[in-house]
């Protein structure tokens, strides 16, 4: 719509998690390390942040950067009963169980562990809106794959991705079982304002503009109408784009963010 007009090849702020598009601010590109550290070392991970921070587009990233010797299942509504949970995961490992006993699941997906494991393979469990996790008994399923080891390592990496309350959930004593067994932890904070204007520049660039389209009073603005969360960023500067698109405007100022912001229900600030 707007692309032509301001001679892009494609959307530069989409919602979608392309890894692509994956601007490696201070806390992203840390996060992105623990990812791969808890992959090489089969550890689980806990990876936490606000809604829109870039968690999912992480995870993304990382799978992107894994090679041929990892096997990676992704589980992205882990709103399941325990039975339902190890069915999903039997299902990615392309095991056909044709029975519902727990334990019954549990030594198929091991079998295939460790046959991956014999074969130079290892699987990366990804766990994305873990928040969603509905009850302790699917928590402790996710537990008992940790069990999956041999005497000296570990036969699988898992990861789970959720919003800030899954940390305070499992700091509940009846989840110690399985925060005991979590060997890294990671709160993906916002873009610090400093690199505000590197993740926009970045975002147009791979969207196929090389000159500046924001002025330094938009990219202020919208760190104080964003609080740093790239989806709202993203948001906002999409809005922008398209207000500036339907008025003729080349350059993107700070009374277009605001407008944007009103548009969007932000009124100049950020909201949770």
């Amino acid at each position: 719509m707007f692309e032509t007009f301001y001679g892009l090849k494609q959307k530069p702020f989409s919602k979608t998690p392309d890894p692509k598009f994956l601007f490696l601010s201070k806390n992203h590109e840390e996060a992105l390390a623990r990812l791969q550290y808890a992959v090489e070392e089969k550890e689980l991970i806990l990876l936490t942040g606000e809604v829109g921070s870039g968690k999912t587009t992480l995870t993304r990233a990382l799978m992107d950067s894994l090679g041929e010797k990892y096997r990676t299942i992704v589980i992205i509504n882990p709103r399941l009963t325990p039975s339902q949970f190890l069915r999903t995961v039997a299902k990615r490992f392309d095991i056909d169980v044709p029975y519902n006993y727990k334990d019954n699941l549990l030594d198929a997906i091991y079998e295939r562990v460790y046959k991956d494991y014999e074969a130079g393979i290892s699987p990366v469990i990804i766990i994305d809106e873990a928040q969603l996790i509905p009850n302790k008994s699917t928590f402790e399923e996710i537990r008992l794959l940790t069990n999956f080891q041999l005497d000296d390592t570990n036969l699988l990496s898992l990861i789970l991705v959720g919003q800030t309350d899954l940390r305070r959930r499992l700091n509940h004593k009846i989840h110690l079982p399985l925060r005991q067994r979590i060997g890294l932890f990671y709160h993906l904070g916002p873009i610090a304002e400093s690199e505000i204007k590197g993740y926009v520049e970045y975002r147009l660039k791979v969207a196929g503009m090389e000159d500046s389209l924001f002025t330094d009073g938009a990219i202020k603005r919208l760190y104080k109408c964003s609080g740093g969360i790239p989806r709202v960023i993203n948001s906002l500067a999409t809005s922008a784009l398209l207000e500036g698109f339907g008025r003729g405007l080349r350059i993107i100022d700070e009374s277009l963010i605001d407008d944007a912001a009103r548009e969007l229900g932000l009124n100049g600030y950020r909201e949770n």
